[in-house]
């Protein structure tokens, strides 16, 4: 298991000290802030001869945001619909690089978040296994709000059995990424690969 540390309106000071600490995995938010953030967050790491972190984008990705993102970002977590995908494909192409993604799948119905229906989750990762520079390499889900993280097992349940049902067509598709800083621990029990983690590591989020 890994841990996300999600730098949404963190600064990159912050990060840096995160990084230096052992922190292997940045998680952004929103590409605009991750394109003001990361260019300062890599020159702090320079000074202190550290290594960059990986970059994940966990939020809702616009199809005109995909060729900005590919610069910035190592993982994308929030592939939920196959134009978009298709997007990444086509940039990723003209730049002849590869990119790992993960499949966000909607468990419960709140479109409000982002996510393919899991009914729709097979044809999804079907196409997306037909294209040559985005890699699927498993699957992110947001469980709806609650006071109390053990509302959270079903849900994270629920994502490691979509999961292991496309791998039994013989896809390899190891990660799961689930659990923020109210529930990690059940998702950690549930089969998460990687956290995503923000307020828990780095405090409450600063103002916009």
């Amino acid at each position: 298991m890994e841990l996300v540390g999600i730098a949404k309106r963190k600064s990159a000071a912050a990060v840096a000290e995160a990084v230096r600490a052992g922190l292997r995995r940045v998680g952004e938010s929103y590409v605009q802030e991750a394109a003001r953030k990361l260019p300062e967050l890599e020159a702090l790491l320079a000074e202190s001869g550290t290594a960059p972190p990986r970059r994940h984008f966990v939020g809702r990705l616009q199809r005109n945001k995909a060729r900005d993102a590919l610069r910035l970002f190592d993982v994308i977590e929030s592939v939920d619909r196959l134009d978009l995908a298709l997007e990444l494909e086509r940039r990723a192409a003209t730049t002849s690089r590869t990119l790992d993604a993960l499949l966000q799948v909607d468990l419960a119905g709140e479109p409000s978040k982002g996510g393919v229906a899991p009914g729709e989750l097979a044809r999804l990762f079907d196409a997306c296994g037909k294209l040559e520079r985005l890699r699927v390499r498993g699957l992110m889900a947001i469980p709806p709000a609650s006071d109390d993280p053990e509302r959270s097992r079903p849900w994270f349940a629920k994502l490691r059995e979509l999961r292991d049902a496309l791998g039994a067509g013989g896809a390899e598709l190891r990660e799961l990424s689930m659990g923020m800083s109210a529930d990690f621990e059940i998702a950690i029990e549930e089969g998460a690969t990687w956290v995503r983690v923000g307020t828990a590591l780095f405090g409450p989020r600063e103002a916009a």
